[in-house]
């Protein structure tokens, strides 16, 4: 049960950070953005898209890392 709560304690603790990131982005990145690139005014899905593109490798990266199995070499 220890590990489950564990396992549960870092989805969560993921979750909050993914939260986090989202909302600066939407408040600054995003804006920045469409200051300093005007063409991407009329295509705001494409900036959502990458944030989301990138939130998630990120996401996955993190989790890949910490769940994955510790390499033993036999010499």
């Amino acid at each position: 049960m220890n590990s489950r709560l564990k396992v549960f304690g870092i989805v969560a603790l993921l979750g909050f950070i993914a939260g986090v990131i989202a909302q600066v982005t939407a408040d600054y990145i995003i804006p920045w953005l469409v200051v300093v690139l005007p063409a991407l005014i009329d295509a705001k899905w494409l900036v959502s898209g990458f944030a989301g593109a990138a939130l998630t490798l990120v996401l996955v990266s993190v989790w890949a890392y910490m769940t994955g199995k510790k390499e033993q070499h036999p010499y």
